[in-house]
């Protein structure tokens, strides 16, 4: 047997898999994501929510590395493992995919049925009038308040994030909403932040109406996500993870695949053509 085939078999059998998806789907894409092999932290822990909306360097810090950040995630290219999730879903084999990223890789590879769990970063809203408005907007209006060029040559962070130095933070300027004046902030769950409890209540109906979850690129350390691998197992329905290093929910999963998500889904894909020309002839 492959090391594939228990996914072959999940794909083929189930009417309505839905995926959860992590940061590590996008890391083909030049995304780093959070975690090791281990689940333990690679960078910084990222910013709370509390000490964004409370403290005003904080906001600072936040923007001038999102200043960089955000470039490398708007130019970023849907990989592999994005694409083939889009055919899985015109093929008819993924009813939805659930995301824990705020990249829109998914719907740029082509992905219609999806469920950005964290918000996304190509949006920004504001606290005080509610307005949303583009991030591209929000950059040139960063870029005419901090007219120094920005700083380029440093290392990428998660979620659009970078490692800036903190001289490069101090001074920086933070535009306020156009309307109101309240504070802006990206249209994503910041950790310690809920996710909006509307979100939530649709992940869980689209659980609860799945006959399998697969897990891919996710080490479910963040409860958001693993409540849903819970619920499937609590349902007791097929809970498959693909994912390099451990997970919160080995000890819940029906089988686990520890290998890069890219060749796992060649092979799937690969073997899925053949059982289908099988089928045919």
């Amino acid at each position: 047997m492959t090391r594939t085939r228990a996914l072959v078999d999940l794909v083929r059998n189930a009417k309505r898999l839905v995926v959860l998806t992590g940061a590590g789907v996008s890391t083909d894409s030049g995304i780093p994501d959070y975690r090791d092999h281990d689940g333990s932290w690679k960078h910084r822990p990222p910013v709370q929510y509390r000490d964004f909306v409370n403290r005003a360097p904080t906001r600072r810090r936040y923007w001038a590395r999102s200043r960089i950040g955000w470039t490398r995630i708007r130019d970023a290219e849907p990989n592999a493992t994005h694409h083939a999730l889009a055919r899985l879903e015109s093929q008819g084999h993924v009813h939805h995919v659930l995301t824990q990223n705020v990249d829109t890789l998914h719907q740029r590879a082509g992905s219609t049925r999806v469920l950005d769990l964290h918000g996304r970063l190509d949006q920004v809203t504001c606290l005080a009038c509610g307005h949303d408005s583009s991030r591209d907007a929000l950059q040139e209006e960063l870029d005419r308040l901090n007219p120094e060029p920005a700083v380029l040559d440093v290392p990428a962070a998660p979620d659009g994030d970078a490692q800036l130095e903190p001289e490069h933070e101090a001074a920086f300027r933070v535009p306020d909403c156009r309307l109101c004046g309240g504070m802006l902030k990206p249209r994503v769950v910041f950790f310690g932040e809920n996710v909006p409890p509307e979100t939530t209540t649709e992940a869980f109906r689209l659980v609860d109406e799945a006959d399998a979850l697969l897990v891919m690129g996710s080490s479910l350390m963040v409860y958001s996500g693993y409540r849903f691998a819970r619920r499937a197992h609590e349902r007791r329905i097929p809970l498959g993870i693909v994912n390099l290093g451990r997970t919160r929910a080995d000890d819940l999963a029906t089988w686990k695949v520890s290998a890069p998500l890219g060749e796992v889904l060649l092979e799937l894909q690969e073997e899925l053509g053949t059982l289908e020309a099988q089928d045919v002839g």
